[in-house]
């Protein structure tokens, strides 16, 4: 999908989000909801959350594309880039037209999910379960060839299974439709793509 593409599905979705107060209750535990999340809510945290998780997804993508030229990965570290980067201008957008903040001080991350020890764990800038640390990010920006395709690889992964589990998250706490959609298809393209990468790592050895 290029830019113009996910410019235009955001906007589809968008629409549809705020046309005639698009919220709707799939459990009793949403019963109560606002019509439009407030900045506390399992729907903004998510949100913002996910961006933070994915705009690191991005960020490897782009590393191993210049540290490899092994075109399976490269092409999967591009869909994965604008896959992400797509879901990351959809939800810091709903933030704005919900008028709440992108970040939100003395908030630890995963609050929303009952996580809020998060922020007082030392984790070498991982802000989150399965993000890389610094460490693990220079490593991979060190490496080439083989050696930075399987790092990826099981960074990635480790990144998708984290990113899947705030997912989940966000269709059990979620109100707003659309958003729990999107972190649905979150999770079942992220398991696929697990698959995938697990059996890259066997081609390779690793």
């Amino acid at each position: 999908m290029n830019r113009t593409q996910g410019a235009a599905v955001a906007a589809v979705a968008l629409a549809v989000l705020f046309a005639g107060g698009a919220v709707t209750v799939a459990s009793a535990d949403r019963d109560e909801a606002p019509s439009t999340p407030v900045s506390s809510s399992a729907d903004a945290g998510f949100a913002r959350d996910m961006s933070v998780h994915h705009q690191q997804a991005v960020e490897m993508s782009f590393i191993v594309r210049d540290r490899t030229k092994d075109e399976e990965v490269r092409r999967l570290a591009y869909d994965i880039a604008n896959t992400q980067a797509n879901q990351r201008g959809m939800m810091l957008g709903w933030l704005d037209l919900w008028g709440l903040p992108k970040n939100v001080s003395g908030v630890a991350p995963m609050a929303w999910m009952g996580m809020g020890d998060m922020g007082s764990m030392d984790m070498d800038g991982a802000l989150m379960p399965g993000m890389a640390t610094n460490a693990q990010l220079d490593e991979l920006r060190r490496a080439s060839g083989r050696e930075a395709e399987v790092l990826y690889l099981k960074l990635m992964t480790e990144h998708h299974r984290g990113g899947v589990h705030m997912a989940e998250g966000c269709v059990q706490k979620c109100s707003v439709d659309i958003e729990r959609n999107l972190a649905q298809g979150m999770v079942d393209a992220q398991k696929s793509e697990m698959a995938l990468m697990a059996d890259m790592l066997k081609k390779r050895g690793a």
